[in-house]
């Protein structure tokens, strides 16, 4: 092969290279618009005459932490009939003593105790919210259930059950919002975000004529009727750990109406306080919970590297080819710039809809990298059986989630 020749595919190589980059900023590009408008029409508030029973059910293991700041902000809210059922599932911590002394305080606080056992079969989490739910009032209309790390602004009950009344939503999710404090919080959980929102288009979710089906278990409001017709959490989606997911598509497969919205006003979340706890939260369901995970997998790691880290490794070697004296590594240099300014100008572009701080766009190849090692490691555990820890709990066998349904 000639040396024309070789430049001419090197020059072929870095122009597909540009093309794609360009391609995966695109399919980005519209996100921040999504969730802006995903909030639209959600604002007329039923009064207190048309709004129904709720119970709200919160599973809780170990989160002494989080739980009193949840339990009251609950309590907090600006609804005339509801109850809380917090489900304390074998905590070993602080949590059982927490509770009990807020539910002396207010009568609405139902505090359900389990041993921690898991019968067989089950996931730890579906098994907490179907007890919690088997002891719910009978007149309940909705379900709502949260996350313990959660915290609800008053309005956002009423206002929930207002768009989901309104609408004859089966299934209304929100998307809450994030509460980023350390380092790495901020580099890798807008990827995280972005990277659901790219597999699970809000406004296909919001289709009935799509079966692209997406929930939020931060912040899940279910017709009772709904949730029972498709057997709760005792049926189908017991041994789920993509709980919230897998119940969206329980309820559309079942011609059952979603609705997921824009939950910033309605509640904050801290989901992971460092690089480990995001590892480990990840790790538990980002291969059972990608779509086509045998592909989109081994696509999002190698356009991870190829597209998302090895921009930003040319610029320094081609800038010093180029200084010394190889002026064909201009060209590398050019479009290895553009690319990179493609990448941060879209990350930028997401970031601030998380409100996080402009700098962290340019981490934007150290969360590839992370992410990546996440996958091949929730893949590796899955594919080998050893399966996945969460919360003192090992699950070696977890089911395919997507099966679950079918």
């Amino acid at each position: 092969m000639g040396k024309s020749e070789r430049k001419r595919k090197k020059d072929r190589a870095l122009l597909v290279q540009t093309l794609a980059v360009t391609g995966l900023v695109g399919s980005t590009w519209r996100l921040p618009g999504l969730i802006k408008t995903m909030g639209q029409n959600e604002d007329t508030l039923l009064p207190d005459t048309a709004l129904p029973p709720v119970s709200v059910i919160v599973p809780a293991r170990n989160e002494a932490a989080n739980i009193e700041r949840c339990a009251r902000s609950l309590l907090a809210q600006d609804y005339p009939d509801f109850e809380l059922i917090v489900v304390n599932d074998g905590s070993t911590d602080a949590t059982p003593a927490i509770l009990q002394r807020i539910a002396a305080e207010d009568d609405r606080l139902k505090v359900v105790t389990l041993d921690g056992e898991l019968p067989p079969g089950w996931a730890g989490k579906p098994h907490a919210m179907q007890m919690g739910y088997e002891t719910a009032r009978p007149d309940s209309r909705y379900i709502l259930f949260s996350d313990a790390d959660t915290f609800h602004f008053p309005v956002a009950l009423r206002t929930a059950v207002s768009a989901a009344v309104r609408g004859h939503s089966d299934l209304l999710s929100a998307m809450t919002s994030l509460e980023l404090k350390t380092f790495w919080e901020n580099v890798l959980m807008p990827l995280a975000i972005m990277g659901i929102l790219v597999q699970y288009p809000p406004d296909k979710v919001n289709r009935p004529d799509s079966k692209v089906a997406l929930a939020n278990g931060q912040f899940l409001l279910l017709k009772r009727e709904a949730f029972e017709a498709v057997g709760g959490y005792g049926g189908k989606l017991k041994g789920s750990l993509l709980d919230d997911r897998d119940m969206a598509l329980a309820i559309k497969a079942n011609g059952g109406k979603l609705r997921l919205i824009n939950g910033q006003k309605l509640a904050s979340v801290r989901m992971y306080t460092g690089l480990r706890d995001v590892w480990q939260g990840f790790r538990k369901n980002a291969f059972v919970g990608s779509r086509a995970p045998y592909l989109s997998v081994p696509l999002f790691v190698l356009a991870s590297v190829w597209l998302g880290v090895l921009p930003f490794l040319q610029v320094p070697y081609a800038l010093w080819r180029w200084l010394g004296g190889d002026k064909p590594a201009r060209r590398l240099l050019l479009h290895s710039l553009l690319q990179v300014g493609l990448i941060v100008t879209a990350r930028r572009r997401f970031d601030r809809r998380l409100d996080v701080p402009a700098l962290y766009a340019w981490a934007s190849p150290l969360s590839n990298l992370i992410f990546s090692g996440i996958l091949v490691d929730s893949m590796v555990r899955s594919l080998t059986g050893q399966g996945v820890s969460w919360k003192g709990r090992n699950y070696a066998g977890a089911a395919k989630t997507q099966q679950l349904i079918k």
